[in-house]
């Protein structure tokens, strides 16, 4: 599979401001990874909301994937203990 575009929303952005550098190079590379594979090992589709969710040390990133536009939509990065 070719590299998919990322869209990083409005509500994601917000939740990535509040990031320290260390958290934030982390969350960032593990976005970045979900261009190259959207279905990484560990990641999980969600059963109460469309979309997966993929952890990133305490935080998980929630994401929809666009088979047919080739895109992934980060909607949320959240603190593990608020995700649930």
């Amino acid at each position: 599979m070719s590299d998919l575009s990322l869209f990083l929303l409005s509500r994601a952005q917000k939740d990535m401001d509040r990031f320290g550098h260390k958290v934030l190079r982390q969350l960032l590379e593990r976005v970045k990874s979900l261009a190259r594979d959207p279905h990484p090992p560990g990641s999980l589709k969600l059963i109460a909301d469309e979309g997966y969710r993929l952890r990133s040390g305490d935080y998980q990133i929630l994401y929809r994937i666009d088979e047919e536009k080739k895109a992934v939509y980060i909607y949320r990065i959240k603190d593990r203990k608020d995700a649930y």
